[in-house]
């Protein structure tokens, strides 16, 4: 419920009636919980994958860990951890919102770009709520926080007084991914430096990291291959739902089917339009469908299919060996799906049940 807008959420504001969160009353509690600590991640992209990777790593490590926040199970409905355990947040924008006092041990940042525009006035008031995650910190906590755009490097300048607890990761770092399957891309490089600035900042140790950067299997519904028949991929992006989390998916096949549209976040597909030349056909879907069909029509062959069934029969009855069918929506899911985990698991049953 956008609290911008909500009714309810004015007349609270009027009566000076706080609205808190799940996150604010775990933050609330935790006084009474073993000693922890607390990593929290935000970004409009990769949060998943780097809240993921940086559990995965710690319980390689045997380090006690428990994930929530915006992936899996809430962090409420979890079991406490014993001393010494480590809470591995991923906290979106409005979990933000609602939350006050979480003092984070290792505060991450990875990117912000416009998403969610319905819930805040502008793409400052966005970005704005992104740093109170830093605002909340105590000083001598640590902040790791992606630099490659102006509005996360605003937010790291504002930062600065903070020194050596201070870490910036700069785009286009040049890394050996190969050990790391479920970690390829530029966009996976810098997930998995935040990660190892976080885990380090922890105490575990660099061969542990590296076996849990190697031994990592990535996140249902992100770039997850879900068959293959007669030499074409499926794979499915449903986790994608704006253009920039789309644009790594177009960019790392060859020749792709692309299935995108639902309830469109922004006018425009200029993220994804480096790799437009990678698109041997797009199937546009949902509310966006039309609109989506128009952009793409001038840089490649357009079919408006209007669901995802009628989509990926007719990728499936074009596509020859080599090819790679791609669910990458680029869009929220709510107009078609209950979210984008069932819009993903809508397209696996689909393709497992081409013949």
């Amino acid at each position: 419920m956008p609290l911008n807008r909500h009714p309810v959420a004015a007349k609270a504001r009027a009566a000076g009636v706080p609205i808190i969160g799940d996150i604010e009353l775990f933050a609330q509690a935790r006084a009474a919980l073993p000693a922890h600590k607390v990593v929290g991640i935000t970004g409009t992209n990769g949060k998943s994958t780097t809240t993921a990777l940086i559990h995965h790593i710690l319980e390689t490590a045997g380090v006690p860990a428990r994930m929530g926040g915006n992936i899996g199970l809430p962090i409420l409905g979890q079991d406490p951890l014993p001393a010494g355990g480590v809470y591995v947040l991923e906290l979106s924008s409005y979990q933000i919102d609602l939350t006050f006092s979480l003092d984070c041990d290792v505060a991450v940042l990875l990117n912000i770009t416009p998403d969610h525009l319905d819930r805040y006035d502008d793409f400052a008031g966005y970005a704005a709520s992104k740093a109170r995650l830093f605002a909340m910190q105590s000083a001598g906590h640590e902040a790791i926080i992606g630099i490659g755009d102006a509005a996360s490097a605003a937010i790291a300048r504002g930062l600065s007084a903070r020194g050596e607890h201070l870490t910036k990761i700069a785009p286009g770092v040049c890394m050996d991914q190969s050990r790391w399957p479920s970690l390829q891309g530029p966009h996976n490089a810098q997930n998995a430096l935040a990660a190892i600035a976080a885990c380090q900042v922890l105490g575990v140790s660099e061969a542990e990291i590296d076996r849990g950067l190697a031994s990592f299997r990535g996140l249902p519904h992100r770039m997850e291959r879900v068959r293959a028949l007669r030499g074409v991929a499926y794979v499915d992006d449903s986790k994608a739902t704006n253009p920039e989390s789309t644009a790594p998916a177009l960019a790392a096949f060859a020749r792709i089917h692309w299935i995108v549209g639902g309830q469109a976040k922004t006018d425009d597909l200029d993220a994804c339009a480096p790799h437009f030349g990678r698109v041997a056909r797009a199937y546009t879907i949902g509310e966006a469908g039309a609109r989506f069909a128009a952009l793409l029509a001038p840089h490649m062959p357009v079919e408006q299919s209007g669901d995802l069934a009628h989509a990926l029969r007719s990728a499936a009855a074009q596509a020859v060996a080599g090819d790679t069918v791609l669910l990458s929506p680029a869009c929220a899911s709510f107009d078609q799906f209950r979210d984008y985990e069932d819009r993903g698991n809508q397209f696996r049953a689909l393709a497992e049940a081409l013949t």
